[in-house]
């Protein structure tokens, strides 16, 4: 599915829950009104009221201040008195009022003239495949994170052993998605595979997706991949624009395994104009990678980027074996 098919996909959405949400109001209208006639003359009343405040606003400006007042405190009267009967019928005030599953957008998916969250985590669910992600993490989330799996022995060149290790970057983690509005934090996992790195990222994702957090996961071949069909192949991307445009605004993107692609002078000048451009943004990244600081990304990506990684990122270290050989030998026993 190309881009503009799945906004496109999103608009219809958003109608569908709309017409649902109208159909619903109408039944409980006809049900009030059935059984308090006086609230059917009450939205009636309002109605009318309603357009004539709009129209003397509109032509009148302040030579009618004094009629559009009284208007005004008509109306109010009218909305004191409909909450009266409903409350007194057993039903809430707002039992009439419009049904949102976003209230913020109203369900139109915009607010303020701009994209509202729900329609960017719309988009981002869609174009990205994150129902796959949100499958994950059913299991893969802190409440099913087990530091028994890392050894409690010390490593020779750390002086640590691997269980402390991870209780530490474990805390900062949820440190992350705690202070997460107020504190600015990047992160970056880096060590062997099979050490958590993974799954601490989906563990992220699923608080921050919980919190209603725009959350962008995506593994560093699929970006690289999105650098050069942008590049090369941009008529065929249909409206590439948007996803650069989830990748730059999302509150937290995520970019898994970097170092597993395929680098290209191309892909690594985008990958440092995405970091850059987010952290004079303030946006919140976490990356995972197999490399090591130093030499391997020094080898693999320039010299910018590696410098943007230590300056405003805080780097935690994965140690020990692959926990992934002790969680599949214990789920045998």
């Amino acid at each position: 599915m190309g881009y503009s098919a799945v906004f496109k996909e999103c608009m219809r959405e958003y109608e569908k829950t709309r017409d649902k949400s109208a159909a619903l109001l109408n039944i409980r209208k006809r049900e009030i009104y059935g059984e308090i006639p006086r609230i059917e003359e009450i939205d009636g009343e309002l109605s009318q009221t309603g357009l004539a405040l709009t129209k003397l606003i509109l032509t009148s400006g302040n030579s009618k201040a004094d009629y559009v007042k009284e208007l005004g405190k008509k109306n109010a009267a009218l909305v004191k008195e409909k909450a009266k009967l409903l409350n007194g019928a057993g039903f809430k005030r707002t039992y009439l009022d419009g049904i949102y599953e976003c209230k913020l957008c109203k369900d139109t998916g915009f607010a303020d003239g701009k994209r509202c969250s729900c329609f960017k985590q719309k988009l981002i669910d869609k174009h990205y495949g994150l129902s796959n992600l949100h499958g994950r993490l059913k299991s893969e989330n802190f409440d099913y994170f087990d530091i028994r799996y890392y050894s409690e022995e010390k490593d020779p060149k750390t002086g640590i052993s691997p269980r402390a290790n991870i209780e530490r970057i474990y805390q900062v983690c949820m440190d992350f998605v705690t202070n997460f509005d107020e504190k600015y934090t990047n992160l970056l996992f880096y060590g062997d595979t099979g050490l958590g790195k993974t799954f601490l990222c989906n563990c992220i994702a699923k608080d921050l997706l919980d919190a209603g957090k725009t959350v962008l996961y995506v593994t560093a071949p699929k970006l690289f991949k999105f650098f050069d069909d942008y590049r090369f192949n941009r008529e065929e991307t249909d409206a590439p624009s948007e996803y650069l445009e989830m990748v730059h605004e999302a509150d937290l993107l995520i970019i898994d395994d970097l170092g597993a692609e395929f680098s290209t002078v191309i892909g690594a000048s985008e990958l440092f104009n995405i970091i850059n451009a987010r952290i004079l943004d303030k946006k919140h990244t976490v990356i995972s990678t197999n490399l090591k600081p130093g030499t391997d990304f020094e080898d693999t990506y320039s010299q910018r980027i590696v410098s943007r990684f230590v300056g405003n990122y805080v780097m935690l270290k994965f140690i020990g074996k692959d926990i992934r050989l002790s969680k599949k030998y214990s789920s045998r026993k």
